[in-house]
């Protein structure tokens, strides 16, 4: 049974994205947040950490690897720049929802830091696609709490905000990053627990719940097009490796979850190309492609492939002209979409 095409992002009502790291709203779900944005929708970006243990690009900002604090502090104010380059309006980390104080606790006492990471494999560092536990947790880690403590605070904010779509991760993380699958856990946790009121709240359920995916056969064709297009000199390699079309796929390509939505990025390319080298500590090497260079096309004949850029890995990622989610609970067309409440800024 062929899947049914995905039709086109409209925004409704208010998102609610939930992410682990600063800069991966603006890698896996960039042009979403910046399309709703556009759309004079309301949008609510939840961090779980502030990358402690990120790797550092570049000999100018490298004394900060290693330096969890430091790290944390200039990692919040990039994410700071990108937001506001992809007219995100309301941004809040995790450990800062406390339910017995309402949604933004400036008591909450618990602070939950980037669980680290190491790649799967034995070739180097990325291209096996695939990312595990790391060796030491620090002792504040994302996935040494418990999901339950961790989904009550962000339950009470669905059930405040009120939001219409709630977007994450699918299971696998994207690539496997444990905050990554953690970040997925706490979501549909929280989704559950928001389904009952709190003494607060009245209870709230979103009209949809979207995963971040991509199909494999377009990441393959994405893959190709980037050498073509690297080959060809409209777009700089800058030291880095292309990545093979048929090597490892990440989990978010494994097709497991069939893509119902599809957000098309070129509108809002500048906005995300910002976004993008605002996270200078872990994004490189981004270039784009000339409007009229779009290269290998998708199933929609449009352009598969807009630019690329690189993490701290130094493999070249295609950016694609499309991106695309999976529903992850059936539409309920009966249910009304609340609005979200006026937020101070």
């Amino acid at each position: 049974m062929t899947a049914a095409s995905p039709v086109p992002l409209v925004p409704r009502g208010a998102l609610l994205v939930v992410h682990a790291h600063p800069d991966d709203e603006t890698l896996a779900t960039g042009g979403l947040l910046a399309t709703w944005a556009a759309s004079g929708e309301h949008v609510t970006l939840v961090t779980c950490t502030r990358g402690e243990r990120g790797e550092v690009i570049g000999d100018e900002l490298a004394h900060l690897e290693g330096d969890g604090a430091a790290l944390a502090a200039h990692r919040e104010e990039e994410l700071v720049v990108a937001l506001d380059a992809l007219g995100v309006q309301e941004h809040v980390y995790l450990d800062q929802l406390g339910a017995p104080g309402g949604p933004h606790d400036a008591d909450a006492p618990h602070r939950y830091e980037d669980s680290g990471m190491a790649w799967v494999g034995d070739d180097a560092a990325g291209l096996s696609g695939q990312a595990g536990a790391a060796a030491v947790l620090p002792a504040n880690a994302l996935v040494a709490g418990s999901v339950d403590e961790q989904a009550t605070r962000l339950a009470e904010l669905v059930r405040v905000r009120r939001p219409a779509v709630v977007v994450t991760y699918e299971p696998g993380g994207g690539y496997g990053h444990p905050d990554h699958v953690r970040a997925h856990e706490i979501t549909m946790r929280a989704l559950a627990l928001a389904t009952e009121p709190s003494s607060a709240s009245p209870a709230h359920a979103p009209e949809d719940v979207w995963w971040a995916v991509v199909p494999a056969q377009t990441l393959r064709r994405a893959r190709a097009a980037l050498g073509d297009a690297v080959r060809a000199g409209t777009l700089a390699a800058e030291s880095t490796m292309l990545p093979d079309p048929d090597g490892p796929l990440p989990a978010l390509a494994a097709d497991l979850y069939p893509p119902e939505i599809v957000v098309d990025t070129r509108p809002v390319l500048g906005q995300v190309e910002t976004a993008l080298r605002a996270h200078a500590t872990q994004v490189h090497a981004v270039g784009r492609l000339a409007p009229d260079n779009g290269v290998g096309p998708d199933d929609t004949d449009a352009p598969v492939l807009v630019g690329a850029y690189a993490l701290s890995n130094d493999i070249l990622v295609p950016w694609v002209a499309h991106e695309h989610y999976a529903r992850a609970t059936p539409r309920s067309a009966s249910r009304p979409v609340q609005p979200a409440p006026s937020v101070e800024r």
